[in-house]
């Protein structure tokens, strides 16, 4: 897979993509990330890609042209599955979306900054929005660093354990069962005899039950 994202702060994205899962699945050519600077792609003097808005009001809108151009360029060398466009009244992100984009070959993630990016742009160029959740970020960066990982980790070879994504908390609707290690006993307080017993069949019924039961008190939570 291929991710290439566009930021006016790309270095906020180094350390996002130089360590652990991310790093070493790049290492095995899994994966590309790439983060390309949108400063790269303006005409006007001084690197500027941002302009006051039509109409007035406060803050600052990243310009159209230096974003498609950087779009248009990218295009040339690679077809994207999709474009997506980072931003707080996107579409919520959840596992079913990272399943799905986890099947795509080439993903483009625009990174909003200031007081978000030209309307034409989310019009004629992006194909998806996504939201990491409802609140506002000075950036897209953590959102699109989100995305990448929880994507990237779905990847065959990515992980060690070829079935620890698959029992990932939602995969399945549910929430992950609770997880122990070593020692049995601190401070009183113990391991659960079940997970001790070496009765697979038991355990595995044992981590549905406290996957249903975790999930259904979530639900009543967000009710109140």
């Amino acid at each position: 897979m291929k991710i290439d994202i566009l930021s006016a702060v790309p270095q906020l994205m180094d350390s996002f993509f130089s360590h652990s899962i991310l790093k070493r699945a790049q290492e095995k050519g899994l994966v590309e990330l790439k983060v390309h600077n949108i400063r790269d792609y303006t005409n006007y003097k001084h690197g500027q890609i941002d302009d006051y808005q039509f109409g007035g009001g406060a803050g600052l809108v990243l310009m159209i042209e230096p974003i498609v151009n950087a779009i248009e360029s990218l295009q040339k060398a690679t077809i994207y599955d999709e474009i997506i466009f980072m931003t707080p009244d996107g579409d919520l992100f959840d596992q079913k979306t990272a399943n799905q984009l986890s099947l795509k070959k080439n993903l483009l993630i625009i990174c909003g900054h200031y007081k978000g990016i030209d309307q034409r742009i989310r019009d004629h160029f992006v194909t998806k929005e996504i939201s990491i959740g409802e609140y506002v970020l000075s950036g897209g960066e953590l959102g699109a660093a989100v995305v990448t990982d929880a994507v990237c980790r779905l990847l065959p070879g990515v992980l060690n354990d070829e079935t620890s994504a698959l029992f990932d908390s939602f995969q399945d609707g549910l929430l992950a069962p609770p997880v122990y290690t070593r020692p049995e006993e601190f401070r009183g307080w113990k391991v659960p005899d079940v997970l001790l017993s070496g009765n697979h069949a038991r355990i595995e019924e044992w981590r549905h039950e406290m996957s249903v039961k975790r999930t259904e008190e979530r639900a009543k939570s967000d009710e109140r």
